[in-house]
């Protein structure tokens, strides 16, 4: 199920108030409009999930007003504000005082939509850790686990169905794929949530470190342990242990993990007491482990000791409808991270983005944001900023339905993978109308194929 966006319009002009509506409902979003900014704020209430977009000068109100009586009454709402070229002092000094952000007149809609999309995840993001007590609620994990594809909507709901059991899993997916994520979402919606998540990579350590590490030590156990030192399986204690790259632990220590798996307790090395631990494993394998148990280089036995459970997670290129919710996401938090402004995301640069086969999978994904809310050209995959004329600047009224119309036409075709039936469907457009439109906006159904 994807949630919902909720977006409380308020500016006092009619005229405004229709084109933006219609705008945002084409694209998803669940508008409830005003024209009278008293009554939308009557509106809003502490459980408030909506975003509010709002003109920064009306004859009631003016934007820091509103905005000081929006954070009294809903103070968890996040407040994006309209600005005219001569406001734009007092939509910065809104900012200050706590609104999300501003967007200046006349209104682009791509920028329009990235910083809602923005918003609501800050909002979503605030409502789960409200409410932390409810660790299944379905809202919260899409702020987690994110993509609107069928595969990870399969995943979000296998990993709310096994985080309360408390049965050891596997986690299967190239390097990149979210491994770590989904092993966290795990551990966050169980009732083990306040206690340790413990993750080890178990690549390129020799056996005797792994040991050490896994396992803890006592002092005198080896030349220079001089201290008695706690394992991770030890910190894990009452909560989760992630292991991963399990295929590339030594035999010698698969045989000890198996001994803890099996009878939950362990000693340190050069120990001999016997410490109960009550953890839930999570294992993540980039290699295939079954096939690795048949040929003797993974121990069979700790493999379906393991595999009580397992979730599969597929490669970035094999839902390439999730780029665009993955992509705004990451280029959120590279915002957060590095201080700037939300960059303005262009239909264009999606559909530069859905053509790549992504050998890095998300994190690769995440590296370009990076660099795109940078500014810098980096190795690999980069983005390019589509160049415009000087004259679409101006965003005149005719040049922004023709732009939002493409926008949805290569957002429903990036879905859809191309498939015109399927776009034909989402856009209840026929099939003779939507071929016109695709000419109009030279856009070829092939461009969006998943190959």
């Amino acid at each position: 199920m994807i949630q919902e966006k909720y977006i409380v319009l308020i500016d006092d002009e009619h005229d405004v108030v229709e084109a933006v509506s219609e705008m945002l409902e084409l694209e998803g979003f669940v508008v409830t409009a005003f024209t009278d900014p008293k009554k939308a704020l009557r509106s809003l209430t502490n459980t408030s999930r909506s975003v509010v977009l709002c003109d920064v000068r009306m004859p009631s109100v003016d934007g820091l007003t509103l905005l000081s009586s929006i954070q009294h009454r809903a103070p968890q709402v996040p407040v994006l504000l309209m600005s005219g070229h001569g406001d734009i002092p007092m939509a910065i000094e809104a900012m200050k005082l706590g609104a999300f952000d501003f967007i200046e007149k006349p209104l682009n809609p791509d920028e329009v939509i990235a910083k809602l999309d923005l918003a609501q995840l800050q909002a979503l993001q605030t409502l789960a850790s409200s409410q932390s007590q409810e660790p299944t609620d379905s809202a919260a994990i899409e702020t987690v686990i994110i993509g609107q594809s069928k595969a990870m909507e399969t995943i979000r709901k296998q990993v709310l169905a096994l985080a309360n059991t408390g049965v050891d899993t596997i986690i299967n997916g190239e390097t990149g794929t979210g491994k770590e994520v989904v092993a966290r979402a795990l551990h966050q919606f169980s009732r083990r949530q306040t206690k340790p998540f413990v993750a080890i990579n178990c690549g390129g350590m020799t056996e005797s470190i792994i040991e050490s590490e896994l396992f803890g030590h006592e002092a005198g156990s080896f030349t220079s342990a001089n201290k008695r030192r706690i394992g991770k399986i030890e910190q894990a204690n009452g909560g989760t242990l992630f292991l991963d790259e399990i295929e590339s632990m030594p035999i010698a220590v698969q045989i000890k993990l198996l001994r803890v798996i099996q009878e939950r307790v362990i000693e340190r090395v050069g120990g001999n007491e016997l410490i109960p631990v009550d953890i839930v494993v999570v294992a993540a394998s980039k290699a295939d482990l079954a096939a690795l148990s048949d040929t003797g280089e993974f121990r069979s036995d700790l493999f379906y000791r393991l595999n009580i459970a397992s979730l599969n997670l597929p490669p970035l290129r094999q839902r390439k409808e999730d780029i665009q919710s993955l992509f705004r996401h990451f280029v959120g938090q590279a915002s957060q991270k590095y201080k700037t402004r939300p960059s303005t995301i262009y239909s264009e640069q999606i559909q530069q983005l859905s053509r790549h086969e992504w050998p890095g999978n998300v994190r690769e994904l995440r590296n370009v944001a990076d660099r795109f809310v940078l500014g810098i050209v980096g190795d690999g995959f980069d983005l390019q900023t589509p160049i415009q004329d000087a004259s679409e600047t101006e965003f005149a009224f005719e040049k922004q339905m023709e732009q939002y119309e493409r926008n949805v036409l290569t957002e429903a075709l990036i879905e859809s993978a191309g498939n015109i039936n399927d776009v034909s469907s989402k856009l209840n457009l026929p099939r003779k109308t939507l071929y016109r439109k695709m000419k109009k906006h030279h856009l070829d159904k092939d461009d969006f194929k998943v190959t």
